[in-house]
């Protein structure tokens, strides 16, 4: 059913249910990414090798879960979905605290919850994208996506201050039920919104799972605005990979940056992207629309991650370099991707959505495992810092790819109906 215009997203109730309840979970999900790899260094004296299986193991449920939650997300109802989502999160991660108190826990178990947690956020992530346009109309969705992305930006900086906290004094598994807790309360709230959404397609209509799915990718590949977006998307996944991969070790291992003084660095970041986010939703640098706003804020994005390579030494102007990198990166990282998936939601049909959003992170973890490997190559062939030249490059050519459609150029305004 259609929404009529209101004042904006805050006068509906809904979305205020949403925001609370996404608002959590991200805050717990932030905490908890960090103290499950602390419960496996910490308490398990986990080895590398262990710790890489361990994030191997969430990258790759990632992938597998996003093949097929597009389809069932465009079958089912998507709020008792992510609800299920929730509890299931939860579940999986308080097996972890209750483990460790017994001495039963073991890095098995810890595998089998992060794979079966991230899986579940795959899920999650499909229906929550694909259900906010049930709940604030298409006109409300750029100023909607802004305040959730702007408040999971304030919420990163909280995290980041207080992981580490909680780890020393509820030890690593404890900061885990922190997470798992912060998953009920996002049900919670997510129940409070109640019934209204529209019902999905009936049996009769459907075409069979396998075809749906290939339905989905058509979709994304053959609509002229969203295949040059999916291609950007890749490059930026192969791009950020590296990039996350070889950072650190040049950064820290190769520089000597102490990491309480990168940790204070990449706050910066944080507090930018609040203010990207503040920018987005008063239609700041978007005159020309937001396709040009996602060429504009892709390039400069990508023209700020130079600042890191460009770093050669942890002096002050070492750290002005990263302190730059973290006030042009993340906020104009924020404005497109407010942007990128506003135009997303309002490009395709509802009954699509959720096929759209898990097919592009489809496309995302796929090229990120493609950057694992880049990123390793590329420190044996040119070194860290040439690969993080090389990733920054990349992330370059992604704004290429956007500039270089008319579809994106063209796009002066959100469609209001897909």
């Amino acid at each position: 059913m259609p929404l009529s215009p209101g004042n904006g997203p805050w006068s509906r109730p809904a979305f205020r249910h949403l925001w609370a309840g996404r608002s959590v979970s991200v805050f717990g999900s932030l905490i908890g990414g960090l103290a499950l790899q602390f419960t496996a260094i910490l308490w398990l004296e986990a080895s590398p090798g262990e710790v890489a299986i361990l994030a191997a193991s969430q990258l790759f449920a990632g992938f597998v879960a996003s093949a097929v939650a597009g389809v069932w997300v465009d079958r089912l109802k998507r709020r008792p979905l992510m609800i299920a989502a929730d509890l299931g999160r939860a579940a999986i991660l308080f097996s972890i605290p209750v483990a460790a108190v017994a001495g039963w826990l073991t890095m098995a178990q810890l595998y089998v919850a992060g794979f079966a947690a991230s899986g579940l956020t795959a899920l999650f992530e499909a229906a929550y994208q694909a259900y906010l346009p049930t709940v604030i109309p298409r006109t409300d969705l750029v100023e909607g996506n802004a305040k959730l992305q702007g408040t999971a930006s304030a919420v990163e900086v909280a995290s980041f201050s207080a992981s580490g906290w909680l780890v020393q004094a509820l030890r690593a598994p404890g900061a885990v039920a922190v997470d798992a807790l912060s998953f009920v309360v996002s049900a919670v709230f997510l129940w409070r919104i109640g019934p209204g959404e529209p019902p999905p397609p009936p049996a009769g209509e459907r075409e069979g799972f396998l075809g749906e799915a290939l339905d989905g990718l058509r979709v994304v590949f053959g609509h002229p605005l969203l295949r040059p977006l999916a291609l950007a998307a890749a490059l930026q996944s192969l791009a950020g990979q590296i990039i996350s991969v070889l950072f650190l070790v040049y950064l820290s291992g190769e520089l000597g940056f102490a990491p309480g003084v990168l940790g204070l660095i990449f706050a910066v970041g944080g507090v930018s992207s609040v203010a990207g986010a503040w920018a987005a939703n008063r239609g700041w640098l978007v005159a020309g629309g937001p396709g040009p706003t996602l060429i504009a804020t892709a390039a400069l994005r990508a023209i700020g991650t130079f600042f890191m390579p460009l770093c050669g030494g942890t002096g002050a102007a070492g750290v002005a370099l990263l302190v730059a990198n973290q006030l042009i990166t993340d906020p104009f990282w924020t404005i497109f991707e407010i942007h990128d998936v506003s135009l997303r939601q309002a490009s395709v049909p509802d009954s699509a959505l959720g096929r759209v959003f898990a097919n592009f992170r489809l496309v995302e973890f796929g090229f990120a495992f493609a950057g694992t490997g880049a990123a390793a190559g590329l420190a044996l062939l040119v070194g860290a810092r040439g690969g993080l030249f090389v990733g920054c490059g990349l992330m370059l050519l992604s704004a290429a790819v956007l500039a270089a459609s008319p579809a994106v150029r063209d796009a002066r305004k959100v469609p209001q109906r897909a």
